[in-house]
């Protein structure tokens, strides 16, 4: 997106590197990177580079669609697949650096028949029913011939601390670290690595907690936030006492107002559900969202005094814990809708 955007994207770079750090010590160096959604939204490439630069080395995509949109791989950086290896893939795979996770009978067959003699990953199902081989497929000798570098397995619910199938899944995972059938393993998201120090293991692999999302209580005033959003005005209006704005007519002016139409609505992430929840803010003045949120535009209540044009420009409130909780939408959903019509600008603040 060049620089005529109605829309910006603000992406703080020494929070996304200082989120990493923190991640980082806690789990005693052993923190990789889920670069998957196109970074979750905020540029994939871009936030491996700066990752890289701070010292990451291990980064997970969901397919080899995002492998080639992120071009070729630093030497002494380790990319991986978690969405495994298709018979498609395979020919592509082949000619890259990276590696599948692989998650099924028939994948690891697969990389057998070709490319036995390169390193892979594996995924097991320790008790979330999503990808993975049972645990009784990882023992029966399926893996045998493998040059396995990361076993991985994914917690269902580490955003619920207490919730009983954690324990469940690190008991079975650490059945899985006993046999040592691959040089390191992975269990812990941005979610698990908050639980206690025992769902570390070899490598954690968050993903939310990067990008300023708040995954735990215990990220709470640890995590910086990392997007902010801008919009600029299309248009400065007066509404008459007992008019209505936007569609439905759900909003009706109890009195004269003046109000500001912002170039910003649902197909940029800015669901419908912020409706009578969301704000804007110019100068530090929030301006209460008013009418429903348009494909392309919100409007906003302009306090009296405060000098508002055509042109100027929005801060729109968008921290993920606070939107999450105004809109019922879960953080990672907010991140990764913000699609592709903003100008994205990394800064250090």
């Amino acid at each position: 997106m060049n620089g005529s955007s109605s829309l910006r994207l603000y992406l703080d770079i020494s929070a996304l590197v200082g989120n990493w750090n923190v991640l980082n010590r806690i789990t005693a160096g052993a923190c990789g990177a889920a670069i998957k959604a196109n970074g979750y939204g905020l540029g994939a490439q871009s936030v491996k580079t700066y990752l890289a630069q701070a010292g990451c080395r291990d980064f997970f995509v969901s397919s080899w669609d995002e492998v080639r949109r992120l071009g070729s791989l630093d030497s002494g950086l380790s990319l991986s697949v978690l969405h495994g290896l298709r018979e498609e893939d395979l020919s592509y795979a082949l000619s890259v650096n990276a590696r599948p996770v692989l998650c099924s009978p028939s994948m690891i067959q697969r990389w057998k028949n070709y490319a036995a003699d390169r390193p892979c990953d594996v995924m097991v199902d320790t008790g979330m029913n999503r990808l993975g081989l049972t645990m009784e497929q990882a023992a029966s000798g399926l893996l045998e011939g493998l040059k396995i570098e990361n076993m991985l397995s994914h917690l269902a619910c580490a955003d619920e601390p207490d919730h009983p199938l954690n324990q469940k899944q690190l008991i079975q995972f650490q059945i899985l670290f006993t046999k040592k059938q691959a040089k390191r393993y992975s269990l812990a998201n941005s979610a698990g690595l908050f639980l206690d120090s025992a769902y570390h293991f070899d490598l954690a692999r968050p993903g939310l907690a990067l990008y300023g999302g708040i995954p735990s209580p215990k990220a709470e005033g640890v995590i910086k936030p990392v997007v902010s959003l801008s919009a600029q005005v299309i248009q400065v209006k007066d509404v008459t006492k007992g008019d209505s704005i936007g569609y439905g007519a759900c909003f009706t002016a109890s009195e004269k107002m003046r109000v500001a139409i912002l170039h910003i609505g649902y197909a940029d992430g800015y669901w419908r559900a912020f409706f009578q929840k969301g704000q804007a803010v110019k100068e530090g003045v929030p301006c209460p969202v008013v009418g429903r949120i348009s494909m392309d535009m919100i409007t906003v209540a302009l306090p009296e005094g405060l000098a508002v044009q055509e042109g100027d420009w929005f801060s729109v409130d968008f921290a993920l814990q606070k939107a999450a909780e105004q809109t019922g939408l879960s953080q990672y959903e907010l991140l990764t809708s913000l699609g592709d019509r903003y100008q994205s600008i990394w800064h250090h603040p």
